[in-house]
């Protein structure tokens, strides 16, 4: 079945085109959804949200631009909405980031550690560091979008960033100090 196919017929509420189309995009979504989510419980729940979210606005895709760039905004969103900025942990002030910035000097640190080793820390930021995060590195949206979306300043967008690399570097730097 076609894309169009597929969408006009999620558009009709076809369950069996629903199926098709949530079997043909879940996997790859499901990813986008792990990098946001703290557990795999949280990226599935994520995940269902979303395709909520597709099968009741699939009527509004334009067919302008990707039907899986589509979907995936969707899911970026949810992603967003379900860690606000308003459900950050406690992060590290501003002092502790300086302090931990003298320490990160070592590019060696970086040669050994594999994709699931950075998915890994990644996912262990707090969660307003891995929204910005994931928004900026892994979406590629500029500052001045995610202060949009989030109800936030451009400033505490790059700011968050910062502590973000930040504090990943320093726990890939105590990863290479535990394996020697």
């Amino acid at each position: 079945m076609t894309e169009d196919e597929l969408i006009r017929g999620c558009i009709r509420e076809n369950a069996a085109c629903q199926k098709a189309l949530f079997d043909r995009y879940a996997s790859r979504m499901l990813g986008v959804c792990y990098r946001y989510a703290r557990n795999q419980a949280d990226a599935e729940d994520i995940l269902q949200d979303s395709f909520i979210k597709v099968f009741n606005k699939i009527g509004q895709f334009k067919s302008e631009g990707s039907f899986e760039g589509w979907i995936r905004k969707i899911v970026v969103h949810t992603a967003i909405k379900k860690y606000s900025l308003m459900r950050y942990q406690k992060e590290q002030s501003v002092e502790e980031v300086k302090e931990s910035v003298a320490s990160l000097e070592d590019p060696s640190a970086y040669s050994h550690l594999t994709e699931k080793d950075l998915l890994r820390l990644i996912n262990s930021l707090p969660d307003g560091y891995r929204l910005i995060f994931n928004l900026y590195v892994m979406e590629g949206f500029r500052h001045e979008e995610i202060a949009v979306m989030l109800g936030i300043q451009p400033g505490t967008s790059r700011s968050q960033l910062v502590k973000a690399r930040m504090m990943l570097q320093k726990q890939i730097l105590a990863m290479q100090k535990v394996a020697v």
